[in-house]
């Protein structure tokens, strides 16, 4: 039972249990609030009822665990007890690409209105977290008023999420921003209720229309893709010039106008939310009339996919021309560091490249594995850095986990049999390898660039950046005070993949395409 002291509080119901509805559903439960997580997959719905996190994301089971022990939050699978339940209710279902077409499938976030929308006779607050086309919202209030018992007093905001798949604990109890897409004052009031919180933290809260509010998203992740693709472009240019691009990318970061953050060159991006939402994005355009608007996307995803297709050049050049007969070591399979997700990972569409042109391809992530064993098979998979490179022609560090950023060459070369590697996220410090005999390469730094291999080339950008990153994430005034021991206290200071070292895949079911599944059955939204 949720403590007494609670009862005056809103009662919140979050539809979707995959990442981000569970993310969601903890952190309120931490704030404060009591939460019911409503998923219709009963086996996903007993692992977190039992405090298992089905997935890898660094705190957030600690969080599950005190949420359930406070008696604050709880699960089930039950449209009718979250109507029931529920004063505000929050969608948050996946919105996937469609298959042969870049337009989103929104079949989930409709299955959850028709299901949940007759059952809602009295007051109350429907919020959209999906990652949905601008319209969408204004179609669904008025389907969700039509079908309500409780007519125009069930009403319709939109809520974009902007978590960070490595970072969500941290990005929803401390968030950047706040968008809160309204139609009246009464739904604003309780969206300032319900993150009252990080307000008083300083949060920014910016209240919209809906429209608006499902721009921000989509047109979020537009921006972040196209800085991604453009440092990756300018790599292209510099292998041709024989400039090293880490140096460039420092040097623009400078201006202040263009800033650091995403300026990181190299593998380019995946994962379940920028590859899919940029795409859904021109799709959208076109169907409004202004494709051309939005071109330019195209080939921000074009620059994205031609990296991958380069790591696979250097690493064959290093392999002597020919992967065949080759062995290859594969460091990183996840599409990030912190994170055990493998959709549209680039660095497991590398490794599983290299395997077809004829390599021994064998890969350690230190979260991933178990889905990427599922996902490709035909991969030998290893239980460490120093399995994974024994008696490798060619090493690749495709994933920049902190592990393998601080990884002693001397320990691997000992294990190898050449010491040849590509570093395909700009991430290793160049001069140390190569102090250590190693034939390292790089996306952007041609062979024999003056840059190459100088400490600030080499890590200034890939680890020095990212340790910056981690530090403006902990801190930069978003700091939360917590009592000593409280179990978010260690995820918001300490952060990273340090943080709550669960051990990746275990506790969780064995079906990796449960994990990210909500009450529509589909992938939920994961973002970069």
């Amino acid at each position: 039972m949720a403590p007494a002291e609670d009862a005056a509080r809103l009662r919140i119901t979050v539809l979707g249990t995959g990442y981000l509805g569970t993310a969601h559903a903890a952190c309120l439960a931490a704030m404060g609030f009591t939460v019911l997580g409503v998923d219709i997959d009963p086996v996903r719905v007993a692992a977190l009822t039992r405090g298992e996190l089905p997935f890898y994301e660094p705190g957030l089971q600690l969080l599950l665990q005190a949420g359930l022990a406070s008696g604050r939050l709880s699960f089930g699978t039950s449209y009718a007890d979250a109507a029931a339940f529920g004063d505000v209710h929050f969608v948050c279902v996946g919105t996937p690409q469609r298959e042969a077409s870049y337009a989103a499938d929104l079949s989930q976030v409709d299955g959850c209105i028709d299901a949940l929308g007759p059952l809602l006779d009295r007051p109350c607050l429907v919020i959209g977290k999906s990652t949905v086309p601008v319209g969408t919202a204004e179609i669904l209030a008025g389907r969700l008023a039509r079908m309500s018992p409780a007519g125009t007093a069930c009403e319709l905001a939109w809520n974009p999420e902007f978590l960070r798949e490595g970072h969500a604990v941290r990005d929803t109890m401390r968030p950047d921003r706040i968008v809160a897409g309204v139609r009246s004052a009464r739904a604003e009031a309780v969206l300032r209720e319900v993150y009252a919180d990080p307000i008083a933290a300083g949060a920014p809260f910016l209240v919209t229309d809906l429209a608006t509010a499902e721009l921000v998203k989509v047109a979020a992740n537009a921006f972040l893709a196209t800085k991604i693709s453009f440092i990756n472009a300018m790599a292209e240019v510099c292998e041709a010039a024989h400039a090293d691009v880490t140096m460039l990318s420092e040097a623009l970061g400078h201006d202040p106008r263009i800033g650091r953050a995403a300026m990181r060159p190299g593998l380019g991006f995946g994962g379940g939310c920028l590859p899919k939402d940029i795409r859904a994005f021109m799709a959208r355009a076109e169907d409004l009339g202004v494709e051309p608007a939005l071109s330019f996307l195209r080939e921000v995803d074009d620059i994205n996919m031609r990296r991958r297709a380069r790591m696979v050049d250097l690493a064959r050049e290093l392999a002597g021309g020919s992967f065949d007969g080759r062995t290859v070591g594969v460091l990183g399979v996840s599409f990030k560091p912190d994170s055990d997700d493998i959709r549209d990972s680039p660095a497991l569409d590398v490794a599983a490249t290299i395997h077809a042109l004829g390599a021994s391809v064998t890969v350690y992530d230190p979260a991933a594995v178990r889905h990427a064993r599922r996902a490709h098979p035909e991969l030998k998979y290893a239980g460490s850095a120093v399995e994974a490179v024994t008696g490798a022609d060619v090493t690749l560090l495709l994933t920049e986990w902190r592990e393998f950023r601080d990884a002693d060459p001397e320990e691997l070369g000992k294990a190898v049999a050449r010491r040849n590697i590509v570093d395909g996220r700009n991430a290793l410090d160049a001069s140390r390898w190569r102090a250590a005999s190693w034939h390292y390469r790089a996306l952007g730094v041609g062979p024999g660039t003056p840059g190459e291999g100088s400490p600030s080339g080499g890590a200034g950008v890939g680890g020095g950046l990212g340790a910056q990153g981690l530090a403006l994430g902990a801190g930069g005034g978003r700091e939360l005070i917590l009592e000593p021991g409280h179990p978010v206290a260690q995820v918001l200071v300490g952060g990273g993949e340090d943080a709550d070292r669960q051990q990746p895949g275990v506790p969780g079911p064995a079906d990796r395409d449960g994990r990210d599944r909500d009450p529509g059955g589909h992938l939920d939204d994961r973002q970069q």
